[in-house]
């Protein structure tokens, strides 16, 4: 359903569109979530491993497609603001032609490369087997993935950010029953976790196209998809910068992962656990994101600047409050926290428990500078700047994120506190860029008004 945000309360706007788009990233986070905890429940500490290093593997392709989606978002979003529902239409058509074709390339080429990616993950030995046949059921699934959040993007770019929310409602639960079934009753391990994902994958792309079809929200005809190079150039412009951010922002992740991982299998669970739970953590900043993203699409292709820069700046006020509230929580509850990934009664548990412990309240603080750049980067998106959220990210990546871990982690051997401090400073070089960024763009603004 199409919705116009141009008009009305800027705050109602935001809050309205943002809090379905939170519930879907926290539905579809359940999806790593419960197959964590589940595996936690029925299988071992490299069974742990397995599924959170393969889980990193996949939510780093997915967060690259949901970051290509946001080409279309935006051009959706500034056609159906500017009232071009033709344009839309045009969007639309080649969106599903471009990310249908990419989509099977990637599976292929990922299944080919299943093995040497485990290796480069320094993946314990004893989860090596685990991770493999995990990820090569994963990348099967590789249409379906891309096949849902372009669709989710499509609907968001017209305002409507519910019936995404709607359609991983179902394959979540779905997804849970499986992960039982999988890796309760049948015992299959790692590759039952990834086959609940991929089958609820399916399901969700299933849901979502009936609705399509019955809607018919956008009108499309035979020629919205053939390839047009205006069209596909928009979209590719705006998308790839914010696909290879992400993708460069999970590959510190994983550079950060195989740090640990050359640590030992212990802090190799305690850092995969903790991760879960900060990408749980991270659905409100990720949401303001995507939000400010589609509202100041819709705005500024209305010719209404000012209402995004109040999006804008609603945002971070959100994002920044939640960051702040969360992090104090965090300090005195971060061991009971990550004890529901493990069985606090193994001989390993407790020591996982202890290091995921001192992990999070380190990692925690990157919560609150995360809400901050990442309102940013929606924003320069929106105004098809796309390019600046991938400049502020790279510098913080290659400045302090990789280079602040590594450090740490080879100055204090005993603990895990000094790196989850040293994530935290990575996001708040990116602040300090955005503000900058932001200045420069407002003030170039002011001169060419005059």
């Amino acid at each position: 359903m199409e919705k116009n945000l141009t008009t009305g309360s800027v705050f109602g706007n935001l809050a309205l569109f943002a809090l379905p788009y939170l519930l879907s990233y926290f539905l579809q986070t359940l999806y790593g979530m419960a197959d964590l905890f589940i595996i936690g429940q029925f299988g071992s500490v490299a069974d742990i491993t397995a599924v959170s290093v393969g889980s990193q593997v996949m939510h780093m392709l997915t967060v690259m497609i949901v970051g290509l989606a946001m080409g279309t978002t935006v051009s959706i979003g500034q056609a159906v603001g500017g009232g071009d529902r033709r344009l839309a239409a045009r969007v639309t058509g080649n969106t599903a032609v471009l990310f249908m074709g990419v989509s099977v390339v990637c599976m292929a080429l990922l299944q080919a490369l299943v093995r040497p990616i485990v290796a480069v993950m320094s993946t314990p030995a004893e989860a090596v087997e685990g991770t493999a046949a995990y990820l090569s059921i994963c990348f099967a699934g590789v249409p379906f993935i891309t096949a849902y959040n372009i669709i989710s993007s499509v609907f968001r770019g017209m305002g409507d950010s519910r019936s995404p929310m709607y359609f991983i409602a179902v394959a979540c639960a779905a997804n849970i029953a499986l992960d039982y079934l999988f890796m309760g009753v049948l015992d299959i391990g790692p590759a039952g976790a990834a086959l609940g994902t991929t089958l609820s994958q399916a399901l969700s792309v299933a849901i979502a196209l009936t609705v399509i079809l019955r809607r018919r929200s956008i009108p499309l005809k035979k020629q919205d998809f053939r390839p047009a190079r205006p069209v596909m150039g928009r979209i590719l412009s705006i998308g790839v910068p914010i696909a290879l951010q992400d993708g460069l922002i999970q590959i510190a992740f994983i550079l950060i992962t195989i740090i640990a991982n050359r640590r030992g299998l212990t802090d190799a669970a305690a850092v995969g656990i903790v991760e879960k739970i900060i990408s749980f953590l991270f659905l409100v900043p990720s949401s303001m994101l995507s939000s400010v993203s589609a509202l100041g699409a819709q705005n500024i292709g209305a010719g209404k600047p000012d209402r995004a820069l109040r999006t804008l700046g609603y945002a971070i006020a959100i994002a920044a409050g939640f960051g702040l509230a969360a992090s104090f929580v965090i300090q005195f509850s971060a061991e009971p926290i990550v004890a529901l990934f493990t069985d606090r009664g193994a001989a390993d548990g407790a020591e996982v428990i202890r290091m995921g412990g001192q992990y999070l309240r380190g990692y925690i603080w990157d919560c609150v500078f995360a809400g901050i750049h990442f309102s940013f980067s929606g924003y320069f998106c929106a105004c098809g700047r796309s390019e600046l959220s991938f400049l502020h990210n790279i510098l913080a990546i290659a400045l302090m994120r990789v280079p602040g871990v590594y450090l740490t982690s080879t100055l204090f051997p005993d603990t895990l506190f000094p790196m989850g401090l040293a994530t935290a400073a990575g996001s708040l070089v990116s602040v300090l860029i955005c503000l900058a960024a932001f200045a420069v763009i407002r003030r170039r603004g002011r001169q060419a008004a005059v």
